[in-house]
């Protein structure tokens, strides 16, 4: 016995995931005996591994023979007629590899091969900002999938958002070609706020993610911190002047309670009353008083010794008057008779009397 082959080409097909994919192979050897017909799909993953996808044998169609495309492949079409194409209905990215149809029925076989390749769309990127949004300053535009087929393009544009705005990045833009997701918006002015668009592609589809520049003014931002610290100066010094009326209040209402507790050095002396001795028993209650009010009078003696001081001089003019003190051992005794004349001399003759001895004399 001998064999009859026909080995057919190479077909290259890309198809997208989650999509559906014929691979095609065609044969004409099931007319004579479709008994004998054998029909078998092989994959060839990107590792070298091979294994059976799906078969045709002793008139039975077997499809699960793998866990990973249990139930997405089958015949596309009446494979006894002479079209064994194979059909894989959810793509995954597993799928992707060199795939192999065999055909044999009595001795003859028909080979063909398909190279599958599973492209996957780049995942929505993620636009951040690196810098500062102040003017004049470096701003970075970040961009990045995390996955979908390589390579992925990336593209940054501008969102017009009026009339007239231009597309296209501002003229001190620089683009990392190490990593083209950042672009480098150099030297930062008013006119480059707005929405920017970072778009990513492949063969598979495109995603994109928009971001917005917000360029603020230097002196604003000098504003801004003056009236905070202005805010805050205006709080403390309006703490300060409650403080200090309190304070004041507190005072005033201090003083005018010790107020009636102090002592005037400027205050007037009581004055004192002088009395003339008439009898013996005058002048012995005299001396008892003054024994008595030595002892009331001393503690004030002090204070008005300096009023008293000046009063004790006598003035020009005035007659003083001449005291006697009367003693125990004359308590007793008759007063003796004083003429008319020696009176009226002594009357009219001055005396200089103590301080001391005149505050013992007050009553």
């Amino acid at each position: 016995s001998y064999y009859v082959g026909t080995l057919g080409t190479h077909t290259e097909i890309k198809r997208v995931a989650e999509e559906k994919v014929t691979l095609p192979c065609h044969h004409q050897l099931g007319l004579p005996e479709k008994d004998t017909l054998d029909i078998e799909w092989l994959l060839t993953d990107n590792e070298g591994n091979q294994k059976v996808v799906i078969t045709y044998s002793s008139r039975h169609v077997y499809n699960n023979l793998t866990e990973e495309q249990k139930g997405r492949v089958a015949f596309a079409s009446n494979f006894l007629a002479g079209d064994a194409s194979l059909q894989i209905e959810p793509l995954k990215p597993s799928d992707e590899g060199r795939y192999t149809c065999k055909v044999k029925n009595s001795g003859r076989y028909v080979w063909s091969h398909v190279i599958l390749k599973v492209l996957v769309r780049p995942s929505k990127p993620k636009c951040e900002l690196e810098g500062d949004l102040t003017e004049g300053s470096d701003l970075t535009l970040q961009c990045e999938s995390s996955s979908g087929t390589k390579p992925i393009v990336y593209y940054w544009q501008r969102i017009p958002e009026k009339e007239g705005e231009d597309e296209h990045l501002p003229p001190k833009s620089r683009i990392d070609y190490n990593n083209p997701g950042r672009v480098l918006l150099q030297n930062l002015t008013m006119s480059s706020s707005g929405l920017y668009q970072c778009t990513a592609g492949n063969e598979a589809g495109k995603e994109s993610c928009v971001v917005r520049v917000t360029v603020q003014y230097v002196q604003s931002i000098g504003m801004v911190a003056g009236a905070v610290t202005g805010i805050v100066a205006g709080a403390l010094l309006i703490f300060l002047l409650v403080w200090l009326l309190i304070r004041r209040k507190d005072k005033e209402r201090y003083e005018e309670e010790e107020r009636p507790n102090e002592i005037r050095e400027d205050a007037e002396a009581p004055k004192a009353r002088l009395v003339k001795p008439s009898s013996s028993s005058s002048g012995s209650r005299s001396s008892r008083s003054g024994s008595s009010s030595t002892r009331s009078t001393a503690n004030s003696a002090s204070r008005s010794q300096r009023t008293l001081s000046t009063e004790a001089a006598p003035q020009p003019g005035l007659a003083t008057q001449a005291y006697s003190l009367v003693g125990p051992e004359v308590r007793g005794s008759e007063p003796k008779k004083v003429h008319h004349a020696t009176l009226t001399k002594a009357e009219n003759t001055p005396s200089m009397i103590p301080s001391q001895s005149r505050a013992f004399q007050t009553v």
